[in-house]
């Protein structure tokens, strides 16, 4: 059964964050997940997706500075210590919410860096987090970000370069987070993908391409691609992360067979 989260970093931005969990379990979603709930409380978030009966799907570890362009910093060694604080207080907010799912962005490189020395600090990083996640039972997920359209310099674009970490981590609970519209762009033949990887994948998340408006609009046949994943036994949340294209309740007609009432 395909089950949607609602993305409150792009939908119902209309709305003060802690208001969009209301709309959105109101439209019908069971779950939501979002970039960053750091600017709230661990309880208010907590309160606002219980009053609501809302799962909290995902979001991120602490990325740095959002609105000046970082896009997380696991993987910088200067960085090391910065990144083990965000990982204490994602845990707290994980703990509050009961969100089982955290995102660990490994951060763009400059083109100067050493980049084996980035996978050694992204490496030995992702180890410590890993090992404090699971004792509070939950999982690490990594995601290849594409670098031709949306972040250039981002760390890795392509699944076997975030594998290759996964298996340098070796630990249980660090998985691929599959977006389809990232790997669309960089790789193509997401349906045999997610065939291959499936028992790697610890979260799915989808939107339209071009223009990362919603699914269905574009290239991505999500008509046949979300019950083909369906059928591959994938029982996780899918995370609805696009840019509606006019206003979220106006374009949710795609996801309203997936959806309460």
């Amino acid at each position: 059964m395909i089950r949607l989260a609602a993305n409150l970093s792009m939908l119902f931005t209309d709305l003060p964050f802690l208001d969009r969990f209301a709309a959105a379990a109101d439209a019908g979603f069971a779950a939501v997940e979002f970039v960053s709930p750091y600017g709230e409380s661990a309880a208010d978030v907590a309160a606002a997706a219980r009053r609501n009966g809302l799962a909290v799907a995902l979001f991120n570890l602490p990325a740095g500075d959002w609105a000046a362009g970082e896009r997380g910093f696991a993987a910088d060694p200067a960085r090391a210590d910065e990144f083990a604080r965000g990982v204490t207080l994602a845990l707290d907010y994980a703990r509050a919410t009961g969100c089982t799912t955290l995102h660990a962005m490994a951060g763009k490189i400059p083109a100067d860096a050493d980049r084996a020395e980035w996978t050694r600090a992204l490496v030995a990083g992702l180890r410590g987090a890993a090992d404090r996640a699971a004792d509070a039972g939950v999982t690490l997920v990594l995601e290849p970000i594409n670098t031709r359209v949306d972040v250039p310099g981002y760390f890795y674009d392509r699944s076997d370069a975030v594998l290759a970490v996964i298996d340098a981590v070796a630990r249980d609970n660090v998985k691929l987070l599959f977006d389809v519209y990232h790997l669309q762009i960089s790789e193509g033949d997401v349906a045999r993908s997610v065939e291959r990887l499936l028992p790697r994948i610890g979260h799915i998340q989808i939107a339209g391409n071009p223009g990362r408006h919603e699914p269905g609009t574009g290239e991505i046949d999500y008509a046949w691609l979300l019950p083909h994943i369906d059928s591959l036994g994938y029982a996780s949340w899918i995370g609805c992360e696009y840019v509606p294209a006019a206003g979220t309740l106006a374009g949710l007609g795609w996801a309203r067979s997936y959806l309460a009432g």
